[in-house]
């Protein structure tokens, strides 16, 4: 008995990966010493059952004309031997795709993610280079005033100081997070010669609008910056600068959530009488989920400082999205191109659908990104199966799936063929706009610092009261520095936009939240990581095909990863045109060296190194045949 389907070959599935509504998928199975073969679907919570038709080859087809409309649509096959038995061949247990597996159960189904065909992204998300940035953390420009800080905050003497961790019990039970540094918007301004010659294109801003804390997560005031970091002017001339270097600047939406000390709630009575806290006739009391008020209320995560709001309360719908002069609206008109929507999984899918519908009215090419940290085709958050790349919400989502598999293949706790399954199941699912504009990240403000990771020194986030800031020991740090160059020329090398957290490229180190959060080491970089970081992100900028070009991925043995990107007949894999070009990276994981062949030649891959080959000195890239594989 011989029952086969591998969902990564075109041989058994055409077209591969994610497909357009209504187009002819070819599914084939190979089945030999069986009979009755079929073809089991489930769209939709309905299933249907199809005969498969054997071939001339021995093999079992079926076509299937796809959905008219967007959705997730899963396969498996059923066949029975000729003692009756019934078999099922299915997505292996790790549900990544590609080869599955016999079993005598019905197993997992396969994945075919069935998106709107008119479904585009913007050209600059997979052209781009994204630079995230702390605003109070980056640089400041003029004299602190103390005067613009929230109430009970201060300033830090020295711009090397580390981040505070304060327990305020008192009232709230969390780190008080009003320690403040001075960085603000003018102060990006003057550093933007540097971010510019990193090839950075796209900047990140965590929240700007006016909040109690220095991370602003708790919005205090939608239509306001923060008197910390600077006024509306301040931003827009930011925006200006920043678009006539040919940079982006994307704002990070909080909408989940506001603070209990803002201008809507007003828990602390800072913005006058008003607030659903102390009226229970304010207008924003029907955006809040009080179970008895005023003071016990729904919270993020049971944090009294951040009262969950009602995202399908109509007056907050209009405030945030559907008013003229809407909270996203407002600010995309003064510069923005588009937003990062913090804890997306939380947030209605209709409230998604609209937000990115009125951005795309205000600025066809703005985008929407979410902060999702699992596949973004298939996650499951309350309940609901949530495919965010179906051409209704989502431009691109934080690629933390890529980042996790990036540490465990750099720290030795996966292979190379592990790491590349992991992989080709992301490149499985996503279509193609939504893949080459994945949000690609070593580091954010909600992990520990990327070469503290890579270092590998143990547990990086521990209760959040034996935190503390640490200086790491030589050894640890060169190893680290040593993997964080060959996972950001990984990054560098994959479809998707680098996302570059601020000081990453100069050697911060730091332990979670607070101390993932220190300020840029201006003036004690380390030059030569810095140096390394630019010369990597500006190859990927001057390379079309690190950019747009043809993806292969394959391990050699079990501590090489090749990395191909490839450009043939004159055109991109969007259709847009480009020069022939085929580039090679070659990235060990392993502490010792490891030969490998590769065209015509043995390649020595030095000890925890990615090394860029020749470019495919054996393949003529006219004469490429990369078999309809992307």
């Amino acid at each position: 008995m011989n029952f086969f389907h591998d969902s990564r070959d075109p041989a058994y599935r055409t077209p591969q990966g994610a497909a357009p509504c209504g187009q002819q998928l070819r599914l084939r199975v190979r089945a030999e010493g069986l009979h009755r073969i079929s073809l089991r679907l489930w769209w939709q919570e309905a299933e249907s059952i199809l005969p498969m038709r054997p071939t001339h080859d021995g093999m079992y087809e079926c076509e299937v004309t796809l959905p008219s409309e967007p959705g997730l649509l899963w396969y498996y096959f059923i066949a029975s031997d000729r003692g009756g038995k019934t078999w099922f061949w299915g997505n292996a247990a790790d549900g990544l795709g590609g080869v599955g597996a016999l079993s005598e159960t019905a197993p997992g189904g396969y994945q075919v993610t069935v998106y709107d065909p008119a479904y585009q992204t913007p050209e600059w998300m997979r052209n781009g280079m994204m630079l995230q940035i702390m605003v109070d953390r980056y640089h400041c420009a003029g004299k602190k005033d103390v005067r613009k800080l929230p109430p009970a905050s201060y300033y830090h003497l020295r711009w090397d100081d580390d981040p505070a961790l304060i327990i305020n019990d008192d009232k709230y039970g969390d780190n008080c997070n009003n320690d403040y540094f001075g960085g603000n918007l003018r102060g990006i301004m003057e550093k933007l010669d540097y971010i510019q010659s990193l090839g950075v294109t796209v900047l990140y801003f965590n929240p700007i609008f006016k909040a109690r804390s220095n991370h602003k997560y708790n919005t205090g005031d939608y239509m306001q910056i923060d008197p910390s970091f600077g006024t509306e002017a301040d931003f827009r001339a930011l925006c200006a600068a920043a678009r006539a270097r040919g940079m982006r600047v994307i704002l990070d939406g909080v909408f989940s959530h506001t603070g209990s000390d803002s201008l809507y709630f007003n828990r602390d009575g800072n913005y006058g009488p008003g607030g659903a806290y102390n009226d229970p006739e304010s207008p924003y009391r029907e955006w809040y989920r009080f179970r008895r008020w005023p003071d016990d209320y729904e919270c993020w995560w049971n944090f009294k400082t951040l009262p969950n709001v009602h995202e399908e309360t109509e007056s907050y719908q209009r405030f945030i999205i559907e008013d003229d002069d809407s909270v996203t609206a407002h600010w995309i008109r003064a510069g923005a191109s588009g937003w990062r929507l913090d804890v997306a999984d939380e947030l209605p899918m209709a409230f998604i659908r609209k937000l990115r519908a009125r951005i795309r009215r205000e600025q066809p090419d703005s985008a929407l990104i979410g902060e999702v940290w699992e596949d973004p085709t298939n996650k499951v958050a309350y309940g609901e199966m949530r495919c965010y790349c179906l051409g209704d919400t989502m431009d691109s989502c934080m690629n933390y799936p890529l980042r996790d598999a990036i540490v465990e293949f750099l720290c030795c706790r996966c292979d190379a063929p592990s790491f590349v399954r992991h992989l080709e199941s992301l490149r499985e699912n996503m279509p193609l706009p939504f893949l080459y504009s994945e949000m690609n990240l070593l580091g954010s403000h909600d992990t520990p610092r990327a070469i503290s990771v890579l270092a590998d020194i143990g547990d990086m986030a521990p209760d959040r009261v034996y935190r503390h800031p640490f200086m790491m020991r030589p050894e640890d740090y060169a190893r680290g520095r040593q993997r964080l160059i060959a996972a950001w020329t990984l990054i560098c090398a994959l479809p998707g936009m680098p996302c570059l957290y601020y000081g990453d490229e100069a050697g911060l180190t730091g332990m979670a939240d607070p101390y993932n959060r220190a300020t840029y080491p201006w003036g004690h970089e380390d030059e030569g990581l810095v140096g390394a970081f630019r010369e990597i992100m500006l190859t990927r900028m001057r390379s079309s095909a690190l950019r747009t070009g043809d993806l292969r991925l394959s391990a050699v043995g079990s501590d090489v990863v090749l990395v191909e990107r490839c450009i043939t007949g004159g055109a991109d894999v969007f259709g847009a045109p480009a020069a022939n070009q085929c580039l090679t990276l070659a990235v060990n994981r392993c502490g010792e060296q490891r030969r490998i062949e590769y065209g015509d030649r043995v390649w020595e891959i030095p000890p925890e190194s990615a090394v860029w080959l020749d470019p495919a000195p054996h393949r003529d890239p006219h004469k490429t045949a990369w078999n309809g594989r992307r």
